[in-house]
């Protein structure tokens, strides 16, 4: 539990103070579609991502919203634990979101 709340207050911690607005560019067959990416918008997967739960309907929202985001914070070390964890597989899952390759 000590370590849950530890990783939990951690990532709080190191997105709130992070400077970095992230912008990520999908092209698609309408052309460039541009996504804000914001790690602050998947706190809802926190929970789920830390203690291995069922993620809630906005994690799964978000996660779709921000997929194009998703190699940028694997590259990203502040976030890369969060997003590579086996955990963040499974919510990737359940949220039917393909794990990226980058």
């Amino acid at each position: 539990m000590k370590f849950t709340t530890l990783i939990l207050f951690t990532f709080v911690i190191v997105v709130m103070l992070s400077p970095i607005s992230i912008r990520a560019t999908a092209v698609g067959g309408f052309g460039e579609v541009a996504a804000s990416c914001a790690p602050a918008n998947l706190l809802p997967c926190l929970q789920a991502i830390t203690t291995g739960g069922t993620p809630s309907k906005a994690c799964c929202n978000e996660l779709i919203a921000q997929q194009s985001c998703l190699c940028s914070y694997i590259q990203n070390p502040a976030y890369s634990m969060y997003v590579s964890s086996p955990n963040a597989r499974k919510v990737l899952e359940a949220c039917k979101v393909d794990y990226p390759t980058c």
